[in-house]
């Protein structure tokens, strides 16, 4: 499979409501690389996996949606903890619906799988991925 990966970063802060998370129940903040990869078997006519500054700017404007912002905040997340895994999957949803609507270009309709990954530090993170 060819791959191309995008990437930027958001910077949120958010509290959990379970005792599992212990001192990170209290609003914390966290800085997240985002990377985002497309991945086709064949390359397209231009011989592309998908228009990389397409895909770089929705990017952008996704985690612009999320950036200096408490996720606590946000009431399509009310009642939810918005771990790093919960988020991988947000930025799974708007992306592959970009790819659906046709938000970047021609090219993204031959993407199959898309995989998001989230991290929270040079020794951890999370992701979310699938077939589409």
């Amino acid at each position: 499979m060819y791959s191309v990966t995008v990437r930027d970063h958001m910077m949120i802060a958010h509290s959990f409501s379970s005792e599992t998370f212990g001192p990170a129940q209290a609003l914390h903040g966290a800085t997240y690389v985002v990377d985002v990869t497309f991945y086709r078997r064949e390359l397209d006519v231009d011989d592309l996996v998908v228009d990389i500054g397409a895909a770089a700017t929705r990017l952008g404007a996704i985690t612009a949606e999320f950036n200096l912002g408490n996720l606590d905040d946000v009431p399509e997340f009310a009642g939810r903890n918005t771990t790093t895994e919960f988020m991988a999957r947000v930025v799974f949803d708007r992306m592959a619906r970009a790819i659906g609507t046709g938000t970047l270009g021609p090219a993204a309709q031959g993407v199959e799988r898309l995989g998001v990954r989230l991290a929270e530090s040079h020794i951890a993170w999370a992701g979310y991925e699938a077939d589409l």
